[in-house]
């Protein structure tokens, strides 16, 4: 909204600035900050007056996250409220992939509201079926992914890039929008599986979204994309707002999700960051270079499907308890000691998505 500022600029003055995708990403950022800190505990102390016993607590899990039982929950509320505050305010509002990230976006943040919803209400780990949570997710993610390809340069178009490899190319045509569904669904699971522990999750998921916010800002413009070998999909750039102000939001909240929780991000934030998440790596063509930077993501979610399907056939178990931090706490390690240490993982992943940018 505020770059139509630059229509009263003559040049060489204040209004200038707002023409700089750099300039309103740090806005952005800082707007989705000192909302989260404005908001978050008023959001705290209402969640917490509506929701009584808070999040429930799942009866088979970690003997210490009994102790967290009162605590509540959808607080991706307020991650999501400054993330859509800040982008709205900072992006241009005439760019489709800003659309269709928000898109995305908002779109989980309601499957995910209504489930965290069910579950309180009913004082149970059940919420909305996932029958339906998938359904929707797929119907948005379709939406979203035939987005997408309609904006993509007709050169990319049904398209699918690898990263490392010039010019590599595999051409999808129309398998490319269900394959762009999976990514953008599997994201949004994968971080909803890692939300397990005191800020877990949120950490991993800003260094993810720092990472595809360059990489957004890389393929957005014609000489970084000459200099890198990359492929260009132009209007990518502005995602990097959209990028500032989910970090900007995630710092807010994590201000308030440090162990021990003052409130729990819950459905309505896992699924709408995650699903943010797999949207931007659609949009900028870069969805395998996803699986590298949310390397963690994949591997909760690869240790909750190995883990069922090994114990539906043979009876026993591959891990003491799946996702895998539930795993490394069975075995003793202490809550904090887990989330660093999955922190320092995720920043080294980031780093090598990173590196494939110029590895080619």
């Amino acid at each position: 909204m505020l770059y139509w500022l630059t229509e009263l600029s003559d040049g060489g003055d204040l209004f200038n600035l707002f023409r700089y995708i750099t300039f309103r990403a740090g806005g952005a950022f800082l707007t989705a900050l000192i909302f989260g800190f404005i908001f978050g505990r008023p959001l705290i102390d209402v969640l917490r007056k509506r929701q009584g016993k808070g999040q429930p607590i799942r009866n088979d899990g970690p003997e210490g996250h009994f102790v967290k039982a009162g605590t509540p929950t959808m607080g991706g509320l307020l991650i999501v409220g400054a993330l859509l505050t800040s982008t709205l305010l900072w992006a241009r509002l005439d760019n489709p992939f800003v659309w269709m990230v928000l898109f995305v976006t908002m779109g989980y943040a309601a499957i995910g509201f209504a489930d965290d919803y069910a579950k309180v209400a009913k004082q149970n780990t059940a919420g909305v079926s996932g029958k339906i949570r998938l359904l929707l997710g797929f119907l948005i993610a379709g939406l979203a992914a035939g987005w997408a390809a309609w904006h993509h340069p007709a050169e990319l178009t049904g398209e699918l890039a690898f990263p490392v490899f010039k010019n590599a190319l595999l051409d999808l045509g129309i398998f490319f929008v269900p394959f762009a569904m999976i990514v953008i669904v599997g994201a949004a699971n994968a971080v909803n599986l890692t939300d397990g522990l005191d800020g877990l999750a949120i950490m991993p998921v800003m260094i993810a979204a720092g990472t595809l916010g360059i990489i957004a800002y890389a393929v957005g413009r014609t000489d970084f994309t000459e200099y890198l070998d990359v492929h260009y999909v132009p209007g990518t750039g502005e995602i990097l707002i959209f990028c500032a102000g989910l970090i900007g939001g995630g710092l807010g909240f994590l201000w308030y999700n440090a162990p021990p929780a003052a409130v729990f991000m819950g459905d309505t934030g896992s699924l709408a960051l995650g699903g943010a998440l797999g949207a931007i790596a659609v949009a900028t063509k870069h969805e395998i270079v996803l699986a590298i930077v949310g390397g963690l993501f994949v591997v909760e979610a690869l240790s909750v499907i190995i883990q069922v399907f090994y114990f539906k056939r043979t009876g026993k178990r591959v891990f003491l308890m799946a996702p895998i931090h539930h795993h490394y706490e069975k075995k003793g390690w202490a809550e904090p000691q887990i989330v660093i240490r999955f922190w320092i993982i995720s920043l080294i992943l980031a780093l090598i998505g990173l590196a494939t940018l110029k590895l080619r």
